[in-house]
């Protein structure tokens, strides 16, 4: 019988590979984003090539509407099996312009510093990436409650080992998924039901694109500061996720592993920087 994995934030790059990469293994993947267009074109090119997907507009901050979708999700495909919290992302609206303080930010209204740093966009952040994977979880992880060989598997990020300059919302954001992957995964041990993360380095995606790389395509200033903090050298290959994923993902390779956070990131947080 096929998992049924329910994937948040499936039109995005690396999520969109994981749904990919599960039902190449095939399983019936139900591809969630706000971003209807762009799940559903994830989803033809998996059922074009053979695989089960279907694709839900899906609000992970709205608990209401995925309940709406867990009953379609649950009708076309069955239940989940597994769920891989994907959603998430940063806002221009808290993001300082400056690394660290300069004289004069605490007067400046001219560009964002932290001392005027947008409370709305650093709620949205950290709504968006903490209760985007809170509540997901407390709708799909019902499925789970008596079945055998079921996980939960959160997107964190780099940003809660290493803390990013100017971006302290999201930084702060996926330290809390970072930790409440901890809290879910002693909550719901005693089911079976097993909780891990994953938290990549540096990839190019959508989100990030305009930050790494100038429009006539030179890597910015921070992709070299990035790089040079990244002993391998490079931006990671949205594929080289899906080892992490198959193996927190298998009942009988990680069996006995929950509640950890794996890094896959080049060796940037093994880095000192000297």
């Amino acid at each position: 019988m096929k998992r049924v994995v329910v994937i948040t934030g499936a039109g995005g790059v690396l999520c969109s590979g994981f749904a990919r990469a599960l039902a190449a293994k095939g399983d019936a993947v139900a591809l969630l984003d706000l971003n209807l267009e762009a799940a559903n074109a994830v989803a033809k090119e998996i059922v074009a090539g053979g695989g089960t997907a279907v694709a839900y507009k899906a609000d992970v901050l709205d608990k209401a509407n995925l309940e709406e979708v867990h009953a379609k999700v649950l009708a076309d495909l069955g239940s989940c099996t597994v769920l891989i919290n994907g959603a998430g992302g940063n806002s221009p609206r808290c993001t300082t312009a400056h690394e660290t303080f300069q004289t004069g930010d605490e007067t400046a209204s001219d560009l964002s510093t932290f001392f005027n740093l947008d409370k709305a966009g650093f709620d949205f952040v950290f709504n968006l990436n903490l209760m985007g994977t809170l509540l997901p979880t407390q709708v799909f992880v019902k499925d789970m409650l008596g079945k055998d060989g079921c996980c939960v598997l959160n997107i964190s990020s780099m940003n809660a080992f290493r803390p990013l300059t100017k971006i302290p919302a999201y930084s702060a954001a996926k330290s809390a998924v970072s930790n409440f992957t901890q809290w879910l995964a002693v909550h719901f041990a005693g089911e079976g039901i097993r909780v891990n993360a994953m938290a990549p380095g540096f990839f190019v995606t959508n989100q990030n694109r305009a930050l790494l790389f100038n429009p006539d395509g030179t890597p910015t200033a921070r992709t070299h500061k990035i790089l040079q903090a990244t002993p391998m050298g490079r931006f990671g290959d949205p594929a080289e996720l899906n080892g992490t994923l198959y193996w927190l993902t298998d009942p009988e390779a990680s069996g006995f592993v929950t509640g950890i956070v794996v890094p896959v990131d080049g060796g940037f947080s093994a880095y000192s920087g000297v």
